[in-house]
């Protein structure tokens, strides 16, 4: 029989006074954290360069009371699915002051786990071989093959502090019992899908970008086509500044050819033109609420392309600044 008790005022005792916390206490420093994590090598795979994974999984692990570097290392990832492994649920309950016992034992081929929560009756749950035999587990490839015992606690643990402590879990699944209910090949699937998703070709956008003759017609070539990059974020950049380039060019010719016309006119050369009207001043104002009502990625893209037309360079960092956090929001 294994017995396992609350001594939160132990572990409490042994905690360095002033220990050095990494606990983010802002978004920004939140975003920053995930970086790093996300670079790190010693984080779990399903969070390895993804820093919106990192920040889920911490904003997940406060909601039931982990640390960052916990959350990390006691949530799985499994098809997309946030779940605790068995060992995490266990010490969540423990630590909760609603939790008297948990109390799990093996009869034989029939593992037992009884939980009493503080103010109510003791409650017990059961899982046996036949169970197994009944859900499709007995003799599957894995686990439940090698450790089978192992696995018949998880589940009676899993049944046992879901039904009781559900708000201390807030209605997270456990991992081992998540992974026996998935389908085997799902997870390579997404990853053989993804893998094949089309790429949109940048090189013959900019060379069609290249074609227009007109400033105008650059910009609105730029503004219908530069979403089908959104996901695709350096060839995004290479046609942002191949199109800036040809309007540039576009500007420089035009300049050029002004003098040469002139000089051709036999007849006295009639009154300039009246200078074309100035662009109208895009403000941080109208910019900002472009960026928060955009619903999807590709939005979201278009109204950063008005940044740039924002003249005070501490409001376009602003701006930037808000895009970047509205993008990982979004791939969160």
């Amino acid at each position: 029989m294994q017995l396992t008790t609350q001594e939160t005022s132990a572990v409490a005792a042994i905690k360095p006074a002033g220990q050095f916390d990494l606990s983010p206490q802002t978004f920004e420093q939140a975003l920053t954290f995930s970086q790093y994590l996300a670079e790190s090598d010693l984080v779990p795979k399903d969070f390895k360069g993804k820093a919106g994974n990192c920040l889920i999984a911490m904003q997940w692990g406060a909601e039931l009371g982990l640390k960052p570097l916990q959350a990390l290392q006691n949530l799985a990832i499994i098809n997309g699915r946030p779940s605790l492994w068995g060992d995490a649920v266990l010490a969540l309950v423990r630590a909760s002051p609603a939790c008297e016992w948990v109390i799990e034992e093996d009869e034989g081929d029939t593992a037992v786990c009884r939980v009493k929560r503080r103010g109510e009756p003791e409650q017990k749950r059961t899982f046996s071989m036949a169970d197994a035999k009944t859900a499709g587990l007995l003799g599957k490839q894995g686990p439940w093959t090698q450790y089978p015992k192992r696995m018949r606690q998880m589940r009676a643990r899993a049944f046992a502090l879901r039904d009781v402590f559900p708000d201390v879990l807030r209605g997270l699944p456990v991992a081992e019992e998540v992974m026996d209910s998935e389908p085997k090949d799902m997870g390579p699937a997404e990853v053989v899908g993804e893998a094949a998703a089309p790429q949109v070709n940048v090189d013959a956008m900019i060379a069609e970008a290249r074609k227009t003759k007109t400033d105008a017609d650059a910009l609105a070539y730029w503004k219908n086509n530069n979403g089908l990059l959104a996901k695709q974020p350096k060839d995004h950049q290479r046609l942002k500044d191949a199109v800036a380039l040809h309007r540039k060019q576009l500007a420089e010719s035009r300049t050029v050819d002004m003098p040469q016309a002139e000089t051709e006119v036999t007849e006295p050369a009639a009154p300039s033109p009246a200078p074309a009207p100035a662009a109208p001043i895009v403000t941080y104002a109208q910019v900002m609420e472009k960026l928060k009502a955009a619903t999807n990625e590709d939005a979201l893209t278009v109204a950063a392309d008005w940044i740039g037309e924002v003249a005070d360079p501490q409001q376009r960092a602003e701006l930037g600044n808000f895009f970047e956090s509205r993008l990982a929001e979004m791939r969160g």
